[in-house]
């Protein structure tokens, strides 16, 4: 009995079924938000889902992690405000317990798919930027979640992208290598994908393809996120299908409906994709294939380039990345996945990045968001007031530089609301981050 198959409960009494074939299943689970239960017609599943392995499930239901008790609860930690106190906070040596564990997650996908909303959410706080906008990551950072004996290092990287895209789009250098050097130090590789996009959700990107057979020596579980975006939730079964390639820990699994809706056997007519934005990912070009960073053959590379999924995943999750309580059931998955090690960090490091990049970072999050087109991506930044009060908040001022006179008259906006508004808001989420009263003020200029 090595897999476990769970459904999703569908509205109007419509339900899907994932089944192994060896079907055999205990009767009972829950861990947080997720419930699997047996029924006449089959399991039923509320979110978040995942499909594992009893051995796992074992552990779950036996360890700590799998306890509710509000005595094992860890206030998440901040980011002080202070650069120096920072340093000397990553330099200090870790307070471990007599039997520590530890766990490195990268984790990685295309660009948008929600990897940064995903770890913010593990920490309890918001330390990486998140936008609707691609590329919102620039550099690989790293997010400590210590919980008990254990302490997960999450390895927040950009989206996989290709050197042709870079060098067209004049990007960070940083986009193209961060994530591959990132994967190499995981002891586990998440790979998320954006089932709400439509023209992605049915196919791993290219990329992403050659980051798990490159490494293929390191476990990797499949999160399907933004399930709450997707109307039709019986497709998730046919994405799992497709980007697991059926295979799921070693085990065949299949799809098939229980009730079949009156819809079924209507063959959906697909619109015309919409038209691509500069930025936009795409895999319409045989861009990159004898890349440096690969050491895939080129027939490999091109296997890779046809196939649709990968059959190796050990797990697989659905769920919201903006829902604590389905991030909950994975965050108890790295728990229980940590191996025996000494922590890397103490148990109060919330980060690696320094307060003035993080600073930087949610005000980069701000322009993106309120800020059309290209017009974010060409901004740079530059912190020129870092001073702390008596009463202990926080004045910050941050220049702007734009490169043509129309993006400053946008930043700015009618009568300075614009930026008055980006200030605004990125002061409040500051706030929450340093745990105190932020006053961030930001002129915008010229650049020369």
């Amino acid at each position: 009995m090595a897999l476990r198959a769970c459904s999703w409960i569908f509205r109007k009494s419509t339900r899907v079924i994932i089944v192994s074939n060896n079907g055999n299943a205990s009767s009972l689970l829950r861990t947080g938000g997720a419930a699997c239960s047996r029924g006449r017609t089959g399991f039923s599943f509320t979110p978040a889902c995942f499909i594992t392995s009893d051995a796992f499930l074992s552990r779950l239901t036996k360890g700590k992690a799998a306890e509710i008790d509000d005595s094992f609860y860890r206030h998440p930690a901040s980011v002080p405000p202070d650069s120096g106190e920072q340093i000397s906070l990553l330099m200090k040596h870790p307070d471990q317990p007599e039997n520590s564990k530890v766990l490195k997650v990268a984790i990685v996908g295309s660009p948008n798919a929600g990897k940064s909303t995903l770890s913010n959410q593990l920490l309890g706080r918001k330390v990486f930027a998140v936008s609707k906008k691609v590329h919102t990551t620039r550099s690989r950072s790293l997010g400590v979640l210590t919980e008990e004996d254990t302490q997960i290092i999450l390895l927040d990287t950009p989206g996989l992208t290709t050197l042709s895209k870079v060098k067209r789009h004049q990007l960070e250098r940083s986009l193209l290598v961060d994530p591959w050097n990132t994967v190499k130090e995981a002891d586990l590789m998440v790979v998320m994908v954006d089932v709400a996009d439509k023209w992605a959700a049915n196919k791993l990107d290219f990329e992403v393809l050659k980051c798990l057979a490159q490494h293929s020596d390191i476990p990797a579980v499949l999160v399907l996120n933004k399930t709450d975006l997707l109307k039709n939730k019986s497709k998730l079964l046919e994405i799992t299908a497709d980007l697991t390639c059926g295979v799921v820990n070693g085990r065949k699994v299949q799809a098939r409906p229980v009730i079949k809706p009156p819809w079924a056997e209507k063959k959906p007519v697909r619109d015309a994709p919409p038209p691509k934005s500069p930025l936009d990912e795409d895999n319409a070009q045989p861009e990159d294939s004898a890349d440096a960073r690969s050491v895939l053959s080129k027939e490999r590379l091109e296997a890779l380039r046809n196939q649709q999924g990968w059959p190796h995943f050990k797990d697989v999750f659905m769920l919201s990345s903006v829902d604590k309580e389905d991030v909950e059931t994975l965050k108890r998955y790295f728990v229980v996945a940590a191996k025996p090690g000494d922590w890397q960090y103490h148990s109060e490091v919330l980060t690696d990045q320094t307060p003035e990049e993080v600073c930087t970072n949610i005000v980069r999050e701000k322009l993106l968001e309120y800020l059309p087109q290209e017009v974010p991506y060409t901004m740079t930044q530059s912190v020129e007031l870092w001073q702390e009060r008596e009463n202990g908040d926080l004045d910050i001022v941050v220049k702007l530089y734009a490169r043509k006179d129309t993006h400053v008259r946008m930043v700015i906006g009618t009568a300075g609301q614009m930026v008055a508004r980006i200030a605004r808001e990125a002061g409040e989420d500051l706030g929450r981050v340093y745990l105190r009263e932020v006053k961030l003020r930001l002129s915008v200029k010229l650049k020369n």
